[in-house]
């Protein structure tokens, strides 16, 4: 009955593991379009672009490869919990 359980709560860490790099994706892509209107305002008002800044199109390509470093090491520590999580438990003995 307790193997189910631990199938069951590591099947909905999966889930959420996945719901959050959904997320993570959407927001990211959200805020490119944010910069790209804000950019298209700004020009539309006269507003130069900061030639310094990089692209709207290089700053999600650097904030996607962030992200996913992020969530590569999020998800690897994750990982190394579960393990050791499983180490621990099959230490415990049930009397």
């Amino acid at each position: 009955m307790c193997g189910n359980r631990v199938e069951e709560l590591e099947a909905r860490v999966n889930e959420l593991e996945a719901s959050v790099e959904g997320l993570t994706d959407e927001l990211v892509e959200c805020k490119v379009r944010l910069r790209e209107l804000e950019n298209t305002v700004d020009e539309d008002n006269g507003f130069a672009a900061d030639e310094s800044q990089p692209q709207p199109q290089e700053k999600a390509d650097t904030q996607l490869t962030s992200d996913a470093e992020a969530a590569d090491s999020t998800k690897q520590a994750d990982d190394n919990d579960n393990q050791e999580e499983s180490e621990a438990e099959s230490d415990i003995i049930v009397a």
